[in-house]
């Protein structure tokens, strides 16, 4: 018998109403546009019930008539579309040495976007920039202020540092409290709090190569070498929000076992870099390091293809996704290169001829991958389901 993936359906009486308009929200999304039958059918809510879902979400200004389309005998069926004016997401991505800030709609379209820089990353100074970026994003765009749906806060991961030295951080400052709670409280919103592997893989759900996937892993390339993972249009968090901190998992390298993202990631390239005295300072540095064909960067490119062929194997059969994507910092270039010559185990799940999306593909939101996944935690915590089908 075959895996029949989850369906989203709709939630029975005395469960959650709200369950119900995210059912009905992520179908219209999947979709485009549909009539009210066809969520009916698709969700298995009763017509009436849907029906009053689509008025509150009309009244909410959530959802639109988008025209009518005939499905053969009777009155052509009026069709739902979101409407992207109908709310709002905010993202906001902490780096130690910048915060950027992203505004989209519903419809994943940047309406805003700026980046400040950072000579102090402690949570005071941070949060001193971010109230004046917010307040430029909704000047600049003319939204009210009610229509901010929440603010998503990407930080680099580790969260908590379980297990993991907080030297070795890249914002050390943010451990002895929940940053959640210091954001929501200065911006008086819902606020969401990520690493940036899990909000970059969000993101391509929302406006990158993702939109047509629920099941898919997203290698992170920031300063080391994270993964998001979502599984059914929800990322996998783990206990403490740290699932997916691949770059700490240790591989055999020809002088001995080694944490992956000290082999494969931008920190990494940076160090070997170095040693023929080659200092890049930025992601177009490097990019055109590879365009001019620099034999060191060559040479880390050779030693760096076996472990990260290990690492995807090891996520193709752990996770069993339909596609691994590549993003982040590093330049699109090297990632496509990397791509080409990782080698696709034939001992994988993965390995199907019936498979409709690449084992292995490069994501399409590049460097600001992260800051666009802030705003697109919020939109998906509105619209995907959590009450998985029974």
């Amino acid at each position: 018998m075959g895996f029949k993936p989850q369906s989203i359906v709709g939630a029975n009486a005395g469960r959650s109403r709200s369950h119900n308009r995210q059912v009905v929200l992520e179908h219209v999304r999947a979709a485009g546009a549909m009539g009210r039958a066809e969520i009916a059918r698709a969700s298995g809510l009763s017509t009436q019930a849907v029906s009053n879902i689509i008025a509150e979400l009309e009244a909410d200004g959530l959802l639109r008539e988008q025209g009518r389309r005939s499905a053969g005998r009777g009155f052509p069926a009026v069709q739902y579309a979101l409407n992207p004016d109908g709310g709002f997401a905010l993202g906001i991505e902490v780096r130690p040495d910048a915060v950027i800030a992203a505004l989209l709609n519903l419809d994943g379209q940047t309406l805003f976007s700026d980046r400040v820089p950072l000579v102090d990353a402690s949570p005071k100074a941070v949060i001193d920039h971010v109230l004046p970026l917010r307040d430029r994003a909704m000047a600049k765009t003319g939204i009210a202020s009610d229509r901010l749906m929440g603010v998503g806060v990407v930080m680099p991961g580790p969260i908590g540092m379980p297990g993991l030295s907080a030297a070795g951080s890249e914002l050390p400052d943010w451990h002895g409290g929940d940053p959640a709670d210091w954001f929501s409280q200065a911006l008086g919103v819902r606020v969401f709090v990520e690493n940036d592997a899990n909000a970059a893989a969000m993101a391509e759900r929302i406006a990158g190569v993702a939109k047509d996937l629920n099941n898919y892993a997203f290698l992170y390339f920031g300063t080391g070498l994270g993964l998001g993972i979502v599984s059914g249009g929800r990322l996998e968090r783990g206990a403490f929000g740290n699932a997916g901190e691949i770059g700490h998992v240790q591989v055999i390298t020809p002088n001995g076992p080694a944490a992956l993202e000290d082999i494969v990631s931008r920190l990494s390239v940076r160090r070997h870099l170095l040693k023929d005295g080659i200092d890049i300072a930025s992601r177009d540095d490097l990019a055109r390091l590879f365009e001019q064909g620099s034999r060191p960067l060559n040479d880390w490119l050779d030693a760096a293809v076996g472990p990260l062929s290990t690492a995807v194997q090891m996520i193709e059969n752990l996770f069993d996704p339909e596609s691994v994507i590549l993003g982040g910092a590093m330049p699109d270039g090297i990632l496509d290169h990397l791509i080409e010559r990782i080698d696709l185990a034939e001992a994988s799940v993965s390995n199907r001829p019936t498979r409709t999306a690449p084992r292995l593909q490069r994501g399409q939101l590049g460097r600001f991958g992260a800051t666009l996944g802030g705003a697109a935690l919020v939109i998906n915590q509105s619209f995907t389901p959590q009450i998985a089908a029974e």
